[in-house]
């Protein structure tokens, strides 16, 4: 089997990304010629990319066994296997195992019950087993939890990640050293809730426990990220350890709407006062801390004051690096059930919020110049700030290198810079 040949096609969050370098390694070890589709199901249009980039893999490989996997493979299994141009359908915990490639059987469908498994989650990031195919040493996530247990009315995630569960902390602190061994000087802790990492290990520790453990334990470590988080679920030591110069002062925040009585609807357990509280007491131990969130514009009931509470609360915050996206009803959420927002009109206000956030990074870039920082680059002439911000140099040094910075200014989505030697 040619390496070229077999490989992966991702869909979707940094969780599945990295889940995809785990599947990657196991196409190593396979002689036929397999490329593997990791879906996404976090909305319709998800859902819809999903199936062409299948349609698009057998025109592309005719000779390939097309596998498709992931959250919508796993939740809709039998519409994927409906595809003509898919072999097999495989299941989230079942594309984590080399043993599903190897002998992959003759069942076109391979899912089981992803609410059975119950075992911590053991699945790395596969930069640690082939590190020289991982963003060229800069950069590695590392998933240290997956599942969720909280039910938003407008979120199907939990159907295609199943209950969470923690990798123990001393899996991670050791995974952590491995990678920093390896030459990589950043590490992003990601899952599919991160923020209720412990629940389900003895004690209960939080998320914040994990971060101290690491930072203390791994003292040579560059820089630690942590990937999105729930705001209801921050702790003490979390914002205790947000002090320290090596975390990154970045925290990118689940908050979906600004609205109070829209919050409540989707079943969120914050309010948009919990948010303000939080980034107060964030910016006390950590003055250049910046936020980034996700938005859903045109949540069902959702009326033009809301709208503007949301939009509101995006500049107040404010929020430098906004995603958003317009509501995408799915089938057997209870969001879908409710009242629905008039598409035309939620695009409308999904345009206001992106304007509103572009607004709050052009802000965030500006009062970056004449700075003079470090940049970790990740490619030429590309380096990532420690706050999430990209710098672009004229001349750079190679992918994995951290060089002081001056800033000479921004084109409004990222800065502009010389290295300062």
């Amino acid at each position: 089997m040619s390496e070229k040949t077999s490989h992966v096609i991702n869909l979707g969050c940094r969780l599945n990304a990295a889940e995809a370098d785990v599947v990657a390694d196991h196409l190593r070890s396979v002689e036929r010629e397999t490329v593997v589709i990791n879906t996404c199901a976090v909305t319709n249009s998800a859902v819809a990319d999903s199936r062409r980039a299948v349609r698009r893999a057998r025109r592309e490989n005719p000779d390939a066994r097309i596998v498709v996997t992931g959250c919508a493979a796993q939740i809709d299994p039998e519409g994927f296997s409906a595809l003509p141009e898919a072999d097999q359908i495989i299941g989230n915990a079942e594309k984590m195992e080399l043993a599903t490639f190897l002998d992959p059987g003759t069942a076109r469908i391979r899912v089981n019950d992803i609410q059975s498994v119950t075992e911590t989650a053991p699945f790395f990031t596969g930069s640690e087993n082939n590190p020289e195919r991982h963003q060229d040493r800069t950069r590695a996530f590392l998933q240290v939890q997956n599942g969720c247990d909280h039910r938003c009315t407008f979120c199907i995630i939990p159907y295609g990640r199943g209950r969470a569960r923690s990798v123990p902390a001393g899996e991670v602190v050791n995974h952590v050293r491995n990678l920093v061994r390896q030459g990589y000087y950043e590490v992003v802790l990601t899952g599919v809730d991160i923020s209720s990492w412990g629940d389900d290990l003895p004690g209960a520790p939080r998320l914040g426990n994990l971060v101290l453990r690491v930072l203390k334990l791994v003292p040579e470590l560059g820089r630690l990220r942590l990937s999105s988080i729930d705001p209801a679920e921050v702790d003490a030591e979390l914002i205790r350890a947000m002090a320290d110069p090596r975390m990154s002062p970045y925290l990118h925040l689940s908050l979906q709407a600004g609205d109070d009585m829209i919050l409540k609807r989707m079943k969120r357990r914050h309010s948009r006062a919990d948010v303000f509280a939080l980034a107060e007491r964030l910016r006390a131990v950590r003055p250049d801390i910046v936020f980034g969130g996700d938005m859903i514009a045109g949540f069902p009931t959702e009326d033009d004051a809301m709208h503007q509470n949301s939009l509101e609360f995006v500049e107040t915050l404010p929020v430098t690096w906004l995603h958003v996206f317009p509501f995408s009803p799915r089938a057997g959420t209870p969001a879908a059930k409710m009242p629905q927002v008039d598409g035309a009109v939620a695009k409308a206000r999904a345009k206001a919020l992106r304007e509103a956030g572009k607004r709050a990074r052009a802000a965030h870039l500006q009062g970056r110049v004449g700075q003079t920082v470090e940049a970790l680059f990740e490619a030429t002439s590309l380096g990532r700030l420690a706050d999430f911000s990209l710098v672009k140099c004229p001349t750079a040094p190679e992918a994995g290198t951290v060089e002081r910075v001056r800033i000479t200014g921004h084109d409004g989505d990222r800065l502009l810079g010389e290295i300062s030697g």
